[in-house]
């Protein structure tokens, strides 16, 4: 019986080819109740989902792209028929006002023939990609591969990655078709950010490394950027090596935007299972979702709004080891995005709960 249940499973990586997902995505979805793995191995930490999970995954993704929050969706996909139907009808009017974008990722699906070189990814995601991630770049030449974005593509996501050493951020995007060989450039951000504009006229375009760096193409119109020789920081290395999480936080961003929009220069969080408590110029009470130990940490405001600000979709989990580690910011969508952000000093030891 027990080999049986194993020919059952599917990978996680299986599971993101078949629903349009990225993995680090499923794993958010996992972490937050939304798309539980069915089994996770105890020794090795992977996950593994059945078959039938497909098709709650793909829902998940549809419904995110048109940005229904966690709790409705669990809703509707957890509700009866008439509840769900009532859900979404209350979101026709979000869901005209995006007609236009719908229709245009729709026609990048109908019309995606051949992989040809390199990898396609929606343009506009692009765009949004690099203004996110670029704002963990130095913004001075001491090191020159810390100014700049590394882009890495396999047949399953393109990831942009960029990091000054106090920061770091990286996003990967789902393509619209396989990716194909697998290679990475490290491009200066600066280069990469006065083409936003141009990606946000056109549908679609296609990343491929040249001999000098990269080429971003669309049709006949193709824009080069000069690579950076350096080698990139290990950043997967400071991702797996961040300390075990004690404390996970669910927060709607747009709330905590404009509380952080009104803050002084530190803001002292305290986290409980009553929700997330902000001290700055004023103390404000916002709810959250936590699970795990209580704890308070102290941030500048700028910092922490940077990282939320170009964060992606209603919703963001901050996942927490301890006052004096960094904070991991993630959310998803379409891609997903995740962040590291520093507290800027540890709070005494008769403010820290315990």
């Amino acid at each position: 019986m027990r080999s049986s249940r194993i020919e059952e499973l599917i990978t996680i990586g299986a599971l993101a080819r078949a629903s349009g997902l990225t993995a680090s995505a499923l794993r958010f979805y996992g972490d937050c109740g939304l798309l539980v793995p069915a089994e996770v191995d105890a020794v090795t930490g992977y996950r593994y989902y059945t078959r039938s999970q497909c098709e709650r995954a793909v829902l998940i993704r549809r419904l995110r792209g048109i940005d229904l929050s966690l709790e409705t969706i669990t809703e509707v996909l957890s509700g009866d028929p008439g509840r769900a139907e009532r859900l979404l009808d209350a979101h026709v009017a979000e869901l005209a006002r995006r007609a236009d974008t719908a229709a245009r990722v729709a026609a990048q699906v109908k019309r995606a023939l051949g992989a040809g070189r390199g990898i396609a990814v929606p343009a506009a995601e692009l765009a949004r990609s690099i203004g996110q991630v670029g704002t963990a770049a130095a913004v001075d030449d001491t090191a020159p591969v810390l100014a700049g974005v590394l882009l890495e593509a396999d047949s399953t996501a393109l990831t942009l990655t960029a990091t000054d050493r106090y920061r770091l951020s990286t996003r990967t995007l789902a393509p619209l078709r396989d990716g194909g060989e697998e290679w990475s450039v490290v491009v200066e951000a600066a280069k990469l950010a006065p083409l936003c504009p141009w990606l946000d006229t056109i549908e679609e375009v296609v990343l491929a490394p040249s001999e000098s760096g990269i080429a971003l193409t669309c049709g006949e119109i193709e824009h080069h950027c000069t690579g950076i020789e350096q080698p990139f920081p290990d950043y997967r290395a400071v991702l797996d090596g961040l300390p075990p999480v004690r404390t996970r936080m669910l927060v709607a961003r747009a709330a905590l935007i404009e509380l952080l929009e009104a803050a002084g220069d530190i803001v002292v969080c305290t986290i409980d299972a009553s929700g997330l408590v902000v001290a700055s110029a004023a103390t404000t009470r916002l709810s959250a979702v936590v699970t795990g130990a209580p704890m308070k940490l102290a941030f500048r405001s700028t910092v922490l709004r940077s990282a939320v600000v170009s964060a992606l979709g209603p919703d963001l989990m901050f996942d927490l080891a301890a006052p004096d580690q960094p904070v991991v910011v993630r959310s998803a969508t379409d891609g997903d995005l995740t962040t590291l952000v520093m507290p800027t000093f540890v709070p005494s030891t008769e403010d820290h709960i315990r």
